[in-house]
């Protein structure tokens, strides 16, 4: 196990309550019959059985895998294609030390012109720039803060270069084609990650954590990355 994968698999004993490794919809992702794939072809590890004695609320159990699906578990190395990973990458000009990372940051106020940053009696305990260089769990504490704000503000947008676009919508927005093409950032830039993904070959990929009903497409990290892997593959991916 290489050590990224070690840090990933530390991340999976904390008891805390996940939210955004996030539980997205993006267009149907490209999947193949599941009789079609052979466990034998992958490490075994993948599905090995964990006590759920312990275990937090919001995980799902690498065991829980359906035939030809895996669980992208933060207990090995798969948990490098979680949204929290310490897998940093560059995006227009500026780097990020996570998905997550980017993902919460854009909650932050922009400016001391931003309506956030001027709104009466709230209180931003980091900095857009901090939340850019922070991973897992911190960055979700990050984004939990910014959006008990949102929710006094009484608002339900986020921004990026100064452009203002929902955070929550229910078809495929600005939100959406961002995280996409910092995913494709993260996978390209980081090439353990790109190995891992291209090694679950055909299998049906499925989140380590219990979905949101309804959540935008964003939040379906796992057919982002099929797609993705599909692409890597040469395969041409479904669209909507």
């Amino acid at each position: 196990m290489t050590s990224a994968a070690r840090r990933i698999l530390a991340l999976a004993v904390v008891p805390l309550v996940l939210a955004s490794c996030h539980a997205d919809r993006p267009p149907a992702a490209t999947s193949v019959p599941t009789a079609s794939v052979d466990r034998a072809d992958y490490p075994a590890h993948w599905w090995t059985p964990v006590s759920s004695e312990g275990a937090p609320a919001w995980e799902i159990l690498p065991q829980e895998a359906g035939p030809g699906e895996v669980i992208l578990s933060k207990r090995n190395e798969l948990g490098l294609l979680s949204n929290f990973a310490p897998t940093p990458f560059t995006f227009r000009g500026r780097r990020y030390a996570s998905l997550e990372g980017f993902w919460q940051m854009m909650l932050y106020p922009e400016n001391a012109k931003d309506p956030r940053a001027t709104y009466p009696g709230l209180e931003w305990k980091y900095t857009r720039e901090q939340v850019a260089d922070l991973t897992s769990f911190e960055a979700k504490k990050a984004g939990d803060l910014a959006e008990e704000n949102m929710r006094r503000m009484n608002i339900g947008w986020v921004t990026f270069e100064g452009r203002r676009f929902d955070y929550r919508s229910p078809t495929p927005g600005e939100h959406y084609r961002l995280i996409v093409a910092v995913t494709q950032e993260k996978v390209r830039q980081n090439p353990e990650v790109q190995r891992v993904l291209l090694a679950t070959g055909d299998l049906v990929l499925k989140p380590d954590h219990h979905q949101e009903p309804g959540a935008p497409p964003e939040w379906r990290y796992f057919e982002i990355l099929t797609r993705i892997r599909d692409e890597l593959k040469g395969k041409k991916a479904s669209r909507p």
